[in-house]
This record gives C-alpha cells, sequence and structure tokens, in this order.
C-alpha cells in the first residue's frame, strides 16, 4: 500500500520536491519579497525587485506564486500568523483576569506599536483601495480573529462570575481602544515617531484594565 509523504516532503522520496512544493525555496521567495515590499509598498516592488532579492529566477517565482498580487497576499498572511499568533495564548492560564487582560495589552500594545507592524498597516492601508479584498482579508484573520479570542475570553469570565458583561462582543472592541489609546493611531500617522517606551506601555495598559474592570468586573 502506498504511504502518503508528510507535509513538505520530497514529492519523489529522493531529496528532490516537486514544482512548487519546497518550503525552503518558497520561504526563500517571500523573504525577498518581505524586503522589497517593506521598502517600496505594493505598488513601488516589481517582481524583478523581487527575483533580485531572494535571489531564485523570476520562472521560479511563478511555479510558487501567480502573480504580484498572489505573493503579496501569501506573504502578508504568513507575517500576520507570526506576529499575531502568540498574542492570543495569554488570555489563558490560572492566573486572575486582571493579570491575564494586562499582559494580554501589554503584548498587543507593544506589537501593534513597532515599527514592523506599523510600517506592514501603512504598505497595507495604501493596497486596500486597489485591493481590499486582501485587507479584509487581513482583517478577518488578524484582528477580527483577535476580537473572536478576546470575546471568548470575556464569555468564559462572565460565565465564571468573574465579569457582568452585557455585550461581551462590544467590550472586545472597547478594552483593544482602551489598550492602546492614545498610542497606536498617533504611531500609524507618524506623529509618534518611535515606539513608546516600556513605562508608557505600563502606564496605558494599567489604565486600561483598571477602567474595563470598574465598568465589567464584579
Amino acid at each position: 500500500m502506498a504511504l502518503r509523504k508528510k507535509a513538505g516532503e520530497p514529492a519523489d522520496g529522493g531529496g528532490r520536491h516537486a514544482a512548487g512544493e519546497d518550503p525552503s525555496k518558497r520561504t526563500q521567495i517571500l523573504d525577498g519579497a518581505k524586503r522589497v515590499f517593506s521598502r517600496t509598498g505594493f505598488d513601488g516592488a516589481s517582481m524583478n525587485d523581487i527575483t533580485r532579492e531572494a535571489g531564485v529566477s523570476k520562472g521560479t517565482v511563478y511555479v510558487y506564486f501567480s502573480s504580484k498580487e498572489d505573493l503579496f497576499g501569501a506573504m502578508v498572511e504568513r507575517e500576520r500568523e507570526v506576529l499575531l499568533g502568540d498574542v492570543i495564548a495569554l488570555l489563558e492560564g490560572p492566573e486572575p483576569t486582571d493579570e491575564r487582560l494586562t499582559r494580554y495589552a501589554r503584548r498587543l500594545v507593544t506589537l501593534l506599536c513597532s515599527d514592523e507592524v506599523v510600517r506592514w498597516v501603512q504598505v497595507l492601508i495604501g493596497t486596500s483601495a486597489k485591493m481590499p479584498e486582501l485587507g479584509a482579508k487581513f482583517y478577518e484573520g488578524g484582528g477580527q480573529k483577535g476580537w473572536r479570542k478576546l470575546r471568548e475570553f470575556l464569555d468564559r469570565e462572565v460565565e465564571a462570575g468573574r465579569l457582568a458583561i452585557p455585550d461581551t462582543g462590544l467590550a472586545a472592541h472597547q478594552f483593544a481602544v482602551l489598550a492602546t489609546a492614545g498610542l497606536w493611531r498617533r504611531r500609524l500617522f507618524a506623529h509618534l515617531a518611535e515606539p513608546p517606551d516600556a513605562a508608557l506601555v505600563e502606564k496605558t495598559v494599567a489604565s486600561a484594565v483598571q477602567v474595563f474592570l470598574a465598568a465589567y468586573g464584579r
């Protein structure tokens, strides 16, 4: 009976991958594309720029990605998962509600206000005018996913009797806004040139948690 090959395993079992199935080559292309898109944005990037940066031929790029739009979408999806993957996990654990909200908010603010994320969101906003489906997809997998996980956390806290929230979906949005108040928008529009320091993050997060629990805590 034929054995099914594992993901990333060479198709012929002899060290060679089928066309478009080498994960290291795909990563190499995405890494090169990330550097180019970061410097020039979507419109300013050409496939020639990306092939030079990635150190591969244009033909190789098209084996893995059908177009610049396809490549950009794959790269955005990868970066979203890398950047946001560990934030949601911070809501788990046996610690009191305020401690979990604090560490979640601290990481969220630090991440959103980082140079890398600010630059990517700026690039994505500029691209979304021409590719609205990409912006919607990014938000659905990033911001919307984070909102759903935070809402589920709040639902569990309500069920456990630790919070009293009539609308946990709205409350999840409110907490995200409180946690990033005065920082995220300023960073996005370059009013705040550098990421906030740890002291400012702590001050903002502590106030956010205090206000939130004053409204919804039991």
